[in-house]
């Protein structure tokens, strides 16, 4: 137990990498996601045949095995990233099809008269979407979002299967040190609550204060 406790810095360092993981993830989920959904609410059919594919793909498959096969696939395709790059960029292509979801049944939880009033004065597709409903959509994303967030969160755990040094990662070769497994996964557990709790309570007050301004 002494040499799990000299070493909290060492797994403060990998909270540290799992939130950098986790940030970076889900802003590519984000951004890619909503151009999804952009895609699939669109009025080119194409565009919302592969919008529709992309997320039934990714919502079908385990992130472990998306994660293994890119890991380790691309290197013999001649791409190579960081493991750190490679996972981050992991978590954002298959979280987009989570976030696409979420900014869709916000878009559908509009009323339609908007889009109507919005084409009534002239605004194209892309204008009534960017300057009307997201803004309106986005009131009732907050506590989905910030739910994928916590996913991602959780999620960048599967790193140490391939190598990343985030806090399970971290927490796996303190085990293997000291053979002290309650209290290192303890302690692990600790930070994983920490940044979950913390993030559905700043959503609770986000989402709390938007419906007051609604």
């Amino acid at each position: 137990m002494r040499e799990v406790v000299a070493h909290i810095g060492y797994l403060a360092g990998g909270l540290g990498t799992t939130l950098e993981l986790s940030l970076l993830g889900f802003a590519g989920a984000v951004v890619l996601g909503t151009l999804l959904t952009v895609m699939r609410v669109g009025p080119v059919l194409p565009l919302r045949v592969v919008g529709t594919l992309y997320v039934e793909v990714f919502r079908n498959v385990p992130l472990l095995a998306f994660l293994v096969l890119f890991v380790f696939g691309l290197p013999d395709a001649g791409i190579t990233y960081s493991l750190f790059t490679s996972e981050a960029v992991c978590l954002a292509l298959y979280f987009a099809a989570y976030v696409c979801e979420a900014v869709r049944a916000g878009i559908n939880a509009v009323p339609v008269g908007q889009a109507e009033a919005a084409r009534a004065i002239g605004m194209t597709f892309g204008q009534s979407l960017a300057l009307v409903i997201l803004p309106q959509a986005f009131r009732t994303m907050v506590q989905p979002l910030a739910n994928i967030f916590i996913g991602v969160v959780l999620s960048s755990s599967l790193g140490a299967a391939v190598g990343v040094s985030e806090l399970i990662g971290r927490t796996q070769w303190l085990d293997l040190q000291y053979d002290e497994p309650v209290p290192t996964f303890l302690l692990a557990t600790a930070g994983y609550v920490l940044v979950t709790l913390t993030v559905a309570l700043l959503a609770g007050r986000l989402q709390k204060r938007m419906a007051v301004r609604r």
